[in-house]
């Protein structure tokens, strides 16, 4: 592809944020150059196909949203199926329903009313006697009990966090929902859903009349090209922007082990928790049932929580104390760029749904 001698706009990162950025900009008749050090475009929503599946390469990817108007954006770029994400947990040879509800309990002590399950936790809790919390675990336990702490959250996030829950602050779990009706969706917004056919379609669109350069680092492409555009949205890591000067912020990453399997149906459920420390990975995603495939094979993501280091995917922001206040070091400098807008997760350091990265994206255009 020839670039062209100037762009009105540079966007680093073609993910979602960056492709509302360009599908917006690009309508109001600005010229963009998208790049990604990626080999693909749609960045950790991408999916690909294997087996006649989409397989979401970085994870489960659920959009859900309360916003109508986000709801009808993202559905003006590919059809949606009525997919409701209702996980399971596994704890050895126990299966529960997640979120924490009338199921759960109903298969952790025999409980058939909300008013017998919440006598039940309020005693569990009241047992413990515990005052102000001092770690995760204390926290933890004061909301829900050692019954369901014990089986569904202790090793589950041990293993996301690479660390006994004792060593973890308090503040990383403010509320544990409990949900007092047997109801399994996860999520409460309004509109839910999976794209048909996969999300990877939604973003090619949203660049159609973007010019898209991959395998493309930012710093090395700059250099070379110093003036190829008056402005300049960046989704990368804020910190490697400006070269780490006040330090690498932290993440925690994912390796995610792919496997196609000779069968239908390997585990009847697009998503299971394995909660147990002693299970290396935190859940399986048979990503057929997204689309309610009848593929006659199957595709089964195990994904392994790591520590991350300078170099590896970063999937997580650790929003902790020191983190936070290193982040408003960076963000600082980039509140003082005239030219160059941060967004996206790694950009603004925050996870976002993909709802929120849309209204986030928009928030950005107003103000350009």
């Amino acid at each position: 592809m020839s670039l062209k001698e100037k762009y009105d706009y540079l966007i680093v990162g073609a993910g979602l944020f960056g492709a509302v950025c360009a599908e917006a900009l690009t309508k109001q008749g600005k010229s963009c150059l998208a790049i990604d050090v990626r080999g693909h475009i749609g960045g950790n929503i991408y999916t690909q196909e294997v087996e006649g599946i989409q397989v979401h390469k970085y994870g489960a990817h659920i959009f859900h949203t309360s916003n109508r108007r986000v709801w009808e954006y993202i559905n003006s770029f590919a059809d949606f199926n009525h997919y409701i994400n209702s996980p399971v947990a596994r704890y050895r040879s126990e299966l529960y329903n997640l979120p924490f509800n009338m199921n759960t309990f109903h298969a952790l002590w025999g409980v058939i009313t909300p008013d017998q399950a919440k006598e039940k936790i309020a005693k569990q809790i009241k047992d413990l006697e515990i005052g102000e919390p001092k770690n995760l675990e204390e926290q933890a336990l004061s909301l829900v009990g050692p019954d369901v702490y014990e089986k569904l959250v202790k090793g589950y996030t041990e293993k996301q966090w690479g660390r006994d829950c004792r060593d973890l602050p308090a503040f990383i779990i403010k509320r544990l929902p409990l949900r007092f009706t047997y109801d399994n969706n996860y999520f409460n917004d309004r509109y839910q859903g999976i794209p048909i056919g996969g999300y990877t379609q939604i973003v090619e669109k949203m660049f159609a009349d973007t010019d898209v350069l991959l395998n493309t680092d930012y710093k090395t492409f700059i250099k070379e090209n110093p003036d190829i555009a008056d402005r300049t949205i960046y989704t990368g890591m804020i910190d490697a922007y400006y070269d780490f000067c006040y330090g690498p912020l932290e993440y925690r990453t994912v390796s995610f082990v792919n496997e196609v399997l000779d069968c239908e149906n390997y585990q009847g459920n697009a998503v299971v928790n394995y909660t147990e420390r002693e299970v290396p990975y935190t859940r399986i995603i048979e990503h057929k049932h997204f689309e309610f495939g009848t593929q006659p094979k199957t595709v089964i993501s195990r994904e392994y929580p790591t520590e991350w280091a300078p170099g590896m995917e970063p999937y997580y922001p650790i929003n902790d104390d020191t983190n936070t206040a290193l982040y408003a070091q960076y963000k600082a400098l980039a509140d003082k760029e005239e030219k160059v807008w941060f967004g996206g997760r790694l950009g603004s350091y925050k996870y976002f749904d993909m709802d929120k990265t849309i209204e986030a994206a928009w928030a950005l255009l107003e103000r350009l």
